[in-house]
């Protein structure tokens, strides 16, 4: 099977519906990634077949619980969960923000090859970006703790309405403990990554201040 083929008969094991086109986008995008990689040493993940699953499909089972219109990605790496959630939903504007240059090279890179025109590519710290928008949804999968992700972006999401979503592995109820006071888990969400092994959650978390 090509790489075609395995994405469709993965997405088939889901609720998802990814056109073709969209598809097409997503196999570019894996494409690119495998052959950046060599050089860039963009991801740990060196085989196409497996970047599917534990990129592709890791983060696109995110995107029926995404509300709203704008949305960032912060500590996006090589444009994950960014990059596959913007080709999901191409309706939505996705800002991805990294501090290392040669990540988002890459990333503007993927936006010309593959006419993806709802994405700002933000080179900075996430402490330093300063949006004059804030957003609808914090996004990341970067982060090893929660506390660390919502106590550095703070100041991104919308007053009042704006989320943070963290994906992890577990979610230990350890590391929900140790959040500050002013952030509430509003809910954990179970995700269900066709052919990967270990537990995926998605956190919602909102500033109650």
């Amino acid at each position: 099977m090509n790489l075609h083929q395995q994405l469709e008969s993965l997405v088939a094991k889901t609720e998802l519906t990814v056109s073709a086109k969209q598809i097409d986008q997503l196999v570019g995008y894996v494409e690119l990634l495998n052959k950046w990689n060599k050089a860039y040493n963009l991801t740990s993940v060196r085989n196409p077949e497996d970047m599917l699953v534990k990129h592709i499909m890791d983060s696109i089972v995110v995107s029926p619980h995404l509300e709203g219109q704008r949305f960032i990605d912060v500590g996006t790496g090589p444009g994950l969960p960014g990059i596959p959630l913007a080709i999901m939903n191409p309706e939505c504007e996705f800002f991805l923000l990294d501090s290392l240059g040669k990540r988002i090279r890459f990333i503007k890179q993927v936006l010309h090859e593959l006419k993806i025109d709802n994405v700002t590519a933000v080179l900075s710290r996430v402490e330093e970006f300063q949006p004059e928008d804030k957003f609808d949804v914090v996004l990341s999968r970067a982060f090893a703790s929660m506390t660390d992700m919502v106590n550095w972006c703070r100041h991104l999401p919308k007053e009042g309405s704006g989320v943070f979503m963290a994906l992890k592995g577990q979610a230990s109820q350890d590391e929900i403990d140790q959040l500050p006071a002013w952030c509430n888990v509003i809910s954990v969400k179970p995700l269900t990554v066709p052919e990967l092994d270990g537990e995926r959650h998605l956190v919602i978390l909102q500033d109650q201040n």
